[in-house]
């Protein structure tokens, strides 16, 4: 899930007409900022995936391969419950957890550990797939915001915790959580923050960044699980969201729809994040869908999408159940889910234009990824910390080691630290290549 939900079935993968696609509805464009200045500083990890929540970092000087016993773990914490990422900015760390009966954010020292501030967001969530709130915060200037297993949206001081705002999203637009939870982490575009809340009322929702008023909706979609990413296609800036039922395009200063297209995968699962690949647009899900590769044009008032490439069903090359590929070299690195949530996941590398499959490791087991200085850090459902080279020929694993329990999310990189957790502890690792065990 996740950053992300885990899986469970998602509705039968109903046809899908793929071909040409013409919308009508777009305005003029218009450019905004992911984040701001503060949070998208070199060695920042301030949100979910990233600063560009692709997963990929632009870190060097980091380690080329384990040493004995594995990297450094620097401090080790009791944290809690839930499948939110860390954020990272500035010497902080925040992120969501679920304890006392209470869903928290917590703010660590980066470097420590040591606890800055916690507040309260929301009484427990629980779910049958996994208690606790889902959703990674994003950090943007003084502010971080925080979104809840039941869709609360709620801002706080990002130096000492002092609520802001809060908004009941999902009840205030007259939806209810998805059937996993809410798992769309914020998105912080210009003055603005975005999530994916899945109402009759809005399916993408917009909010004033200081006042917590709302900016606009758009949409009556259901949810699904994935968050919002500010993408260029085809030469225009949008807000790109993948709904439980589609991938949408929006202007972010009007949140008009621009573009709408099909996307149905079994049970509203499209958990992992739309990319953008020289300009064209990439989706893929698991539950046995597939992925396709689109190219998204404007002219005037309507916007085309056409297939370049897709792979759909039980042979698809790539089925991502809720981790989100990575764009490398012209090579897409992620993870295969074979069946409908099935037992069997191998890591797969494909040519991004062509769709082809370079190679495949076989069973590689369900985890999750990024990406920094040509190498792949990989976290898996064991609680292993993986290190590969992001090689197109074949799989090339540099070091394995056991860092903590069971996990479902992707490693957060800053400075030279990874940061990664279970339900029980947050842990740091010191992944520079000058540190030693």
């Amino acid at each position: 899930m996740l950053d992300s939900v885990a899986g469970g079935a998602c509705r039968w993968f109903k046809a899908l007409v793929l071909g040409t696609l013409v919308l009508t509805g777009c305005g003029q464009q218009a450019v905004f900022a992911q984040g701001s200045s503060k949070s998208d500083n070199a060695g920042e990890w301030a949100s979910f995936l990233g600063p560009k929540r692709n997963g990929l970092s632009t870190e060097t000087g980091l380690l080329k391969a384990w040493p004995e016993g594995g990297p450094k773990v620097l401090w080790r914490v009791p944290g809690g419950v839930g499948m939110s990422g860390i954020s990272i900015s500035r010497g902080v760390a925040v992120t969501l957890v679920q304890r006392e009966g209470q869903q928290w954010l917590v703010a660590l020292d980066a470097a420590t550990g040591q606890q800055k501030w916690q507040q309260k967001l929301a009484p427990a969530y629980q779910n049958p797939m996994g208690n606790g709130p889902r959703a990674t915060p994003a950090i943007s200037g003084d502010s971080v915001y925080a979104f809840t297993g039941e869709g609360i949206l709620a801002a706080f001081d990002f130096g000492n915790g002092k609520p802001l705002w809060s908004r009941r999203v999902v009840k205030d637009l007259g939806g209810k959580e998805a059937e996993y939870g809410v798992a769309s982490s914020p998105l912080v575009v210009g003055d603005r923050v975005v999530v994916t809340a899945g109402a009759a009322k809005g399916t993408v929702v917009a909010f004033d960044l200081k006042t917590g008023e709302r900016a606009w909706a758009v949409g009556n979609d259901p949810a699904g699980y994935s968050s919002p990413t500010l993408l260029t296609l085809g030469g225009r800036e949008q807000l790109v969201s993948y709904t439980g039922a589609a991938a949408v395009g929006i202007d972010p200063a009007k949140g008009s729809l621009l573009w709408r297209y099909p996307f149905e995968t079994n049970y509203e699962c499209n958990i992992a994040v739309p990319l953008s690949i020289d300009g064209k647009l990439f989706l893929s899900a698991g539950e046995n869908h597939g992925s396709v590769l689109l190219t998204v044009k404007s002219q005037g008032d309507k916007v085309t999408l056409d297939e370049v490439w897709s792979s759909f069903g039980p042979k698809s090359v790539l089925r991502n159940e809720w981790q989100t590929s990575l764009l490398l070299g012209g090579y897409l690195y992620g993870m295969d889910n074979v069946g409908g949530a099935g037992p069997i996941t191998n890591l797969t590398c494909i040519n991004a234009a062509t769709g082809e499959r370079a190679w495949q490791e076989p069973r590689f087991g369900k985890g999750n990824l990024i990406a920094a200085e040509g190498k792949l850090w990989m976290s898996t459902m064991k609680g292993e910390l993986i290190l590969a080279e992001a090689s197109s020929q074949r799989y090339i694993e540099l070091g394995r080691v056991q860092l903590l329990g069971s996990t479902r999310q992707a490693p957060s990189l800053a400075k030279g630290l990874l940061y990664l957790r279970d339900d029980k502890e947050i842990v740091c690792v010191d992944v520079r290549q000058s540190s030693k065990p």
